[in-house]
């Protein structure tokens, strides 16, 4: 009999492990989404809603031996799931993969792909007919919809507005200059070291005019207003033996091997560990890498030996519409930064919806 491995969650970390597993393992895939989200795509789907269908894609070629279950996990501990149903899955090892939430357009708050492009459709219309767009949140969400935005139309004033001094600290400083003179470039308005003093009237992605104080003692007027921060872990189905080992904001302490802290059997990916770096899809997906090794390992009856260890310099591929953007990865001598072009080859072009086409085995995604 092969070994059980319930993997919960089936995002970009998820899905990778599960599909490395499944040749060799009894892997269970519990997610109750109906279908996987690119959420790098979701911004671009939020402009060019004939896209949008990208940005999805099921589950049912993921996994070929293994099977998806489409149940919320209700309590997970060492030996397995407890799902919302009251069905219990048994498992001789758990991989936690739940990721986190973030506001809307950038990830969505709902479990069913027609709603999603639902949703994405009426707030297209929202954001058409507004002249004035402010973006609360300077960080790579805030500043990709930014260039998303300006890419459908520039004509549109938009408007960053972020209680931090400077765009993205920690960066090459050739990084943060390029960013700049390509926000100028785009007609961007950055208005850094200060925040509105309350939140605009009506709610993210409702186009009604608006005018609103700031920190700085300064005023911003809009038509349509959109949210860009506030990271939020999902890790509240933690149960006995696993619920001792998150920290204060809710992740789970992993060891280098990213067993989770005092299991044997038990690993998690992304966005849920309290790895030192980004919580980023790139990361996600090598840490189930990581993880899919040692699992094997294990099951082969031997001792599990991949390390992930993050590294110094941070990495980032920032697209500002499909033509633009900056980028950074580590090199031997430094930060690597890349210039507009090479951003827009790796990623803005197709925003990475190729490599999940062949991870998922649908079809070819429509152009960018």
């Amino acid at each position: 009999m092969n070994a059980i491995v319930a993997v919960i969650g089936g995002g970009y970390g998820g899905a990778t492990v599960a599909k490395a597993l499944d040749a060799e393992a009894d892997v269970v895939l519990v997610e109750p989404k109906d279908a996987f989200v690119h959420a790098a795509g979701s911004l671009r789907a939020l402009v060019r809603p004939d896209w949008a269908g990208n940005i999805f894609f099921p589950y049912d070629r993921l996994l070929t031996r293994g099977r998806v279950v489409r149940e919320r996990a209700a309590s997970v501990d060492a030996g397995g799931v407890t799902l919302a149903s009251g069905r219990r899955i048994d498992a001789d090892y758990v991989v936690l993969a739940t990721g986190s939430a973030y506001p809307y357009p950038a990830k969505f708050d709902t479990d069913s792909t027609e709603e999603a492009l639902g949703l994405l459709r009426d707030t297209h219309g929202e954001l058409a007919r507004a002249e004035r767009v402010l973006i609360s949140g300077a960080g790579p969400v805030g500043l990709e919809l930014a260039g998303e935005i300006k890419a459908v139309w520039p004509e549109k004033r938009v408007t960053i507005v972020d209680p931090a001094p400077e765009l993205l600290p920690g960066f090459a400083p050739g990084l943060r200059e390029d960013l700049h003179r390509q926000l100028d470039g785009l007609g961007v308005e950055l208005r850094l070291g200060t925040a509105p003093v309350t939140e605009p009237p009506a709610g993210p992605g409702r186009a009604e005019a608006f005018t609103v104080a700031t920190t700085d003692g300064g005023k911003i007027g809009a038509d349509i207003w959109f949210r860009a921060h506030g990271v939020r872990v999902h890790g509240g189905f933690l149960g006995a033996g696993l619920a001792e080992a998150t920290t204060p904001a809710g992740h789970v302490r992993v060891d280098e091997l990213l067993r989770v802290e005092g299991q044997e059997r038990v690993y998690a990916v992304g966005d849920i560990t309290d790895v030192a770096e980004a919580k980023m899809a790139g990361y996600a997906m090598r840490h189930a890498e990581v993880v899919a090794r040692n699992v094997l390992a294990q099951i082969r009856g031997e001792r599990p030996e991949a390390a992930y260890r993050p590294s110094a310099v941070p990495s980032v591929l920032l697209p500002l519409g499909p033509l633009g953007g900056v980028g950074q990865f580590p090199s031997p001598d430094g930060p690597l930064v890349l210039p507009a072009e090479t951003v827009a080859e790796y990623k803005g072009n197709d925003l990475f919806t190729g490599r999940f086409v062949e991870l998922f085995g649908t079809g070819a995604p429509a152009s960018a």
